[in-house]
């Protein structure tokens, strides 16, 4: 992908500074968006900081203005305040599509999640969550920009052994559980932001490990896990790439 000047909003978050690491090393610039009060935590050096309120039209325009791309990795965590899906996957996410229609960023990636517009998930007790992550979706979808939508599952921290993940795409709606560590969503959102047909797709993503078999292994328990494990993968199957995005889009028109 030729180098641009790409924007992350949430960029002090567990996943969009993942995003802003891999978009430098990739060679990109970077705007690292920030809240006011927020910290900056460690992997945002050379990335250039603006700290704004995404509820401030002209100053997020401002923020906005000369970068090809944004990233919004911005999300609510779950909370006694009911009311911060609304402000943050709602609110602000339309924020931030005005602001890029109003200067021209016409490039951007919105950082779901799966299951996002179901009523019946136990997220939902957190103020509706998933179902407002919907409304911001929506937002995107019907805006004139080239969007595409990650829909990850269940977001791990862990950083080892990552090139033993394979990651699941499917199109909306398909998965349902699952889990996938936050450096291969950021992974993921660069890639998809260097292939076209992503664009206009909502794209859900899961990853399990390898499977390391024992030769002669009588353990039940680890037989079991092992079949579970199994089970999940083939129950995937016919949703899934381990080749990559581009090769799962090019599949799955």
């Amino acid at each position: 992908m030729k180098s641009m000047l790409l924007a992350v909003s949430g960029a002090s978050g567990k996943t969009g500074w993942r995003v802003v690491q891999e978009a430098l090393a990739q060679g990109h610039q970077v705007r690292a968006l920030l809240r006011p009060g927020s910290a900056v935590p460690p992997g945002l050096e050379g990335a250039e900081l603006v700290r704004l309120e995404l509820g401030d039209g002209p100053t997020l325009e401002k923020a906005l203005d000369g970068c090809q791309a944004l990233v919004i990795a911005t999300g609510a965590r779950p909370g006694i305040d009911l009311t911060t899906p609304l402000r943050v996957d709602a609110w602000a996410v339309g924020n931030q599509i005005r602001a890029c229609e109003a200067v021209g960023v016409n490039r951007v990636l919105l950082v779901s999640s799966l299951c996002a517009g179901r009523w019946c998930h136990a997220l939902n007790l957190f103020g509706l969550i998933l179902v407002v992550k919907r409304l911001g979706e929506r937002a995107l979808e019907r805006s004139s920009l080239d969007w595409t939508i990650i829909r990850p599952g269940g977001l791990g921290e862990s950083e080892s052994d990552l090139e033993q993940e394979s990651v699941h795409y499917s199109q909306p709606d398909h998965q349902q559980d699952g889990r996938i560590p936050r450096r291969l969503v950021a992974q993921v959102c660069l890639e998809a932001l260097a292939t076209p047909l992503s664009q206009k797709r909502i794209i859900e993503i899961t990853s399990t490990p390898a499977i390391e078999s024992s030769p002669g292994s009588t353990d039940p328990n680890t037989d079991k896990a092992d079949t579970d494990q199994l089970e999940r993968v083939a129950a995937l199957s016919s949703a899934s790439s381990t080749r990559g995005l581009a090769s799962w889009l090019t599949l799955n028109p």
